[in-house]
């Protein structure tokens, strides 16, 4: 273990001089580890949905953030010091999985650790990362409660907060002639989130929400919530699911409320699958073509798209791709601001390096630019995140999805949305 992330804790805050000396400081603060007083590579993890519900959103987060650091080290590093491979861990769906992840990433002495995707997951480990001094970004956490999480000093998202998608969402609706709609969403921080932000939104513009609830994701029969759901007679219907969202699409369906039979039927990120229609009916995946939805933009970066397509050939899909690169970007950015790997020292650098200073648009150009004095802020492939005090993304670009004939989803466009416009 290294002797600078074992001071880590409560212990650090309460002996910070003694810190700065066994990490090798300069005694300025900008301790850069390692007895011999040579920078330590920085070393990140990741915790991300390897198996589960969500297991379709693992790969383009988990090749963007590899991409991210063949980007950087081809570029001369961290500190001029190459990074290693990324330590990966699985997220799956189950809190106690993602725990076990958390726990042996932080015995590895990882500095950074990008994710968990899944809002739930991650406040299922946010606090002991937090608590052992390493700094946590998630490429897709986008559940409200974390703007909240003010004591959680080391945790930042470069994923918006449900509070800019959902009046996003409210207005895809009412713009589609929509006037009344049935929201129903996952029994969790992301569930409960979303659905109350669409909900406030469609009714302050003079929609009529006339069924609003939560569901037990565990359930083994939604029969209920599709029951609910028709008893209300909407005109169209919102559901905030990962994967068990398919099952209450084909009840829908069923029940003679899909989108072929004029019922408007709304998703967000996580039903904001490739291959939907075909996961709600494999004979004809079009019986969900017209189904629309809204998810934290895919990068339209072309260069960014060209260069993670080369680098892995296979991958189906960006979505939270961008986000990922940009998390290990800023984290190394923030290292080469603090001048150190340690992220108990660089951790104060991470919003200074994302807002209020010079823009630039790759690692080596904003190095470049921080090894010549200058305040950076980063313009990344997901936006320009400009990270408030408590780590969200002040600014955010949202896209809108359809589900075509051939059931798969298409992007069909974006609306920027601020945190300023919702204060």
């Amino acid at each position: 273990m290294r002797l600078r992330n074992g001071l880590r804790g409560a212990a650090l805050v309460a002996a910070g001089a003694l810190v700065l000396t066994a990490c090798g400081g300069n005694g300025d603060g900008s301790a850069q580890g390692g007895g011999d007083g040579e920078v330590e590579p920085l070393q990140l993890g990741s915790i991300l949905p390897q198996t589960g519900d969500l297991a379709f959103l693992g790969p383009p987060q988990e090749q963007a953030i590899g991409y991210a650091v063949e980007t950087i080290n081809e570029a001369g590093g961290v500190l001029g010091e190459e990074m290693p491979s990324v330590n990966v861990a699985d997220e799956s769906d189950q809190a106690s999985i993602a725990s076990e992840s958390a726990d042996a990433l932080l015995r590895d002495d990882v500095d950074a650790i990008i994710g968990a995707a899944a809002s739930g997951m991650s406040l299922a480990i946010v606090d002991r990362i937090n608590e052992s001094g390493v700094v946590q970004c998630s490429p897709a956490n986008t559940a409200p409660t974390f703007t909240d999480l003010t004591e959680n000093t080391f945790y930042f998202r470069t994923a918006p907060s449900d509070a800019l998608q959902g009046p996003v969402l409210a207005n895809l609706i009412l713009a589609d002639g929509h006037s009344s709609v049935a929201l129903v969403g996952r029994g969790d921080d992301y569930g409960r989130g979303l659905i109350n932000a669409v909900a406030t939104s469609f009714e302050q513009a003079g929609g009529q929400v006339v069924h609003q609830d939560t569901y037990d994701p565990q359930a083994t029969n939604y029969a209920p919530v599709v029951g609910d759901i028709t008893s209300a007679d909407p005109d169209a219907v919102v559901i905030v699911s990962f994967e068990e969202g398919v099952q209450i699409l084909q009840g829908l369906v069923e029940a003679g409320y899909g989108p072929q039979d004029g019922t408007g039927i709304y998703g967000a990120d996580g039903l904001n699958d490739p291959n939907l229609g075909s996961l709600v009916s494999e004979s004809d995946p079009s019986v969900m073509a017209g189904m629309k939805g809204t998810a934290p933009a895919s990068p339209d970066v072309a260069e960014f798209q060209e260069g993670l397509q080369e680098y892995a050939p296979d991958l189906e899909g960006f979505q939270f791709a961008g986000q990922a690169f940009d998390c290990v970007t800023l984290v190394a950015l923030a290292a080469e601001q603090a001048e150190s790997t340690d992220p108990t020292v660089f951790v104060e650098e991470m919003q200074a390096v994302s807002r209020e200073g010079t823009e630039c648009t790759s690692f080596e150009e904003c190095r470049d630019l921080i090894a010549d004095g200058e305040d950076i802020d980063y313009q990344g492939v997901s936006g320009p995140i400009d990270w408030t005090d408590v780590g969200d993304p002040n600014q955010a670009t949202i896209g809108i999805y359809e589900v075509n004939e051939e059931g798969t989803v298409e992007d069909t466009g974006t609306e920027d949305a601020s945190m300023d416009d919702i204060q």
